[in-house]
């Protein structure tokens, strides 16, 4: 049996709303704007459907390769059979030697079908294990609607997404500190070449720090993007969209105009106490696992529910996890985190010995 501590959010939550903005209409099939911290989706059209999504593929062409090496500025020659790609390029040649690092930046910034072969080539070996691994991420971050069948986003009928999964992708690559750094740079010099990013929010958007462009005749215009601003940052998804550019300033601004990213813990901030047996202390202070924020609007107002057990037994090690806190929003529960013991240090929560107990008999407690 829990106990559950029930709140209502103070009114001190809506004191830093900012006023309501108008929704947006977009040329976009599919479009979708998100709190990349709190995933909340502030924007919603048509995010479920599967389309084709062009070279924004290659956001998670970059994820799979900086997270499965130790050494991106590890240099590989460039193979004969690695090339040959249609489509946009940085011209590899064979033999050519180029850090993995390198071809990170020719695929993020100049959109290169050929370093993005030559990246799936060079980490698993061969472009069909590189697309499993591909596929593997995008369940594990629960991309259901996803599968991927090549590194460069070249049409096929089993290469294909949704805006809603998308944008979890996005939010996962501004998680990775490589891939986000490189998605924010305007240029660079690598060598002979120089990289130019295609992203013309970078240049005209206040806060934008990336991501991805793509484009194919079928897909039409893809655009993956992101901006941050007074410590909340937004990710908009938007596919087969003529005016991309236009909509997804549009979108951010209504995302920033009408939701606040509201700090609702933070990480050790003690919650409640849970009662122990056999302890010499009678309670542990439970203490937030990680910080908790989320992106509300205007007249907006999040319950806090605490979920402790009646007693726990000692011994309670500090840290141990003890409970759970809820915010719901309409009766919806839209964050948590996990409650830990916290205190000074072990002993405090250990069994009794059988001299404090003898004591504590003595005295009568």
């Amino acid at each position: 049996m829990r106990r559950v501590l029930a709140a209502a959010a103070a009114a001190v939550l809506m004191a830093c709303m900012p006023l309501s903005a108008l929704a947006v209409d977009t040329s976009a099939s599919s479009a979708i704007l998100m709190d990349a911290q709190c995933r909340r989706i502030l924007y919603a059209q048509d995010i479920h459907q599967t389309r084709l999504i062009a070279s924004i593929t290659k956001l998670m062409t970059a994820l799979v390769a900086a997270e499965g090496e130790t050494d991106l500025d590890r240099v590989v020659t460039i193979r004969p059979e690695w090339l040959g790609s249609e489509g946009s390029s940085i011209y590899l040649k064979a033999g050519e030697q180029i850090t993995l690092r390198g071809l990170l930046y020719g695929l993020l910034l100049q959109s290169g079908n050929d370093a993005a072969m030559a990246l799936a080539c060079a980490v698993a070996g061969d472009e069909t294990s590189f697309v499993e691994r591909m596929n593997e991420k995008a369940r594990e971050l629960g991309m259901d609607h996803t599968s991927f069948a090549n590194p460069s986003g070249l049409n096929h009928e089993n290469h294909y997404s949704t805006a809603y999964d998308m944008a979890l992708l996005a939010c996962a690559c501004l998680e990775n500190e490589t891939v986000a750094e490189i998605c924010a740079t305007k240029s660079i010099t690598i060598g002979s070449r120089t990289f130019v990013n295609h992203n013309r929010l970078l240049y005209q958007y206040d806060g934008c720090v990336g991501m991805k462009t793509g484009y194919t005749q079928r897909a039409g215009r893809t655009l993956i993007s992101a901006a941050r601003r007074d410590g909340q940052t937004l990710v908009c998804v938007t596919l087969n969209d003529g005016n991309d550019w236009k909509d997804h300033a549009a979108l951010l601004d209504y995302g920033f105009g009408t939701y606040a990213c509201v700090q609702l813990c933070r990480q050790g901030e003690v919650l409640g106490t849970a009662a122990v047996s056999g302890s010499l202390l009678p309670a542990v202070p439970a203490a937030a696992a990680r910080d908790v924020s989320f992106a509300l609007k205007e007249g907006e107002t999040l319950e806090c529910r605490v979920e402790l057990p009646d007693r726990l037994e000692a011994p309670v090690a500090p840290g141990s996890v003890v409970g759970t806190a809820w915010w719901l929003l309409d009766g919806e529960p839209v964050a948590y985190t996990d409650l830990i013991c916290a205190g000074a240090g072990r002993d405090r929560y250990e069994p009794e010995g059988w001299w404090a107990r003898l004591t504590r008999f003595l005295e009568g407690g």
